[in-house]
């Protein structure tokens, strides 16, 4: 159903950092960027390696705000590992621990995810939904 997402960040070398880090773990990379320091409208597009971007993160310094209680963007992971692996990188870049890896069986019997947020206050998770 969705082709991509987009989210506002205040400091885009910042957040493309944490981002890079954060989302490697899951196998997912920098597909394209446009980066000018010190200019307007620069963005990082994220996604499977030879793909198209998922995800892309917008330099937007004044008046960005995360979407309110309710939101948050759920990511794809192969496996457990690379969930943990996830949860580590974003905390090492300057995110905040929001659940950490184990297994949430209130959304399912193979539901397994971490919880984090963002240098900018986005709310991320990663998930694994199946037998391992």
């Amino acid at each position: 159903m969705l082709h991509h997402i987009s989210l506002g960040v205040s400091n885009i070398e910042r957040s493309a950092a944490f981002y890079d880090a954060t989302l490697a773990p899951l196998g997912y990379v920098r597909v394209w960027d446009d980066l000018r320091p010190g200019e307007p409208d620069q963005a990082v597009g994220y996604g499977p390696p030879g793909g198209g971007d998922k995800l892309a993160i917008k330099f937007r310094p004044k008046g960005q705000r995360p979407p309110g209680p309710g939101f948050h963007l759920a990511l794809a992971a192969p496996d457990r590992q690379s969930i943990a692996r996830f949860h580590a990188a974003a905390l090492a870049h300057g995110g905040k621990n929001n659940g950490g890896p184990g297994p949430r069986p209130d959304y399912g019997p193979h539901y397994y995810a971490a919880f984090v947020i963002d240098l900018d206050g986005h709310r991320l998770e990663a998930v694994f939904n199946a037998p391992e």
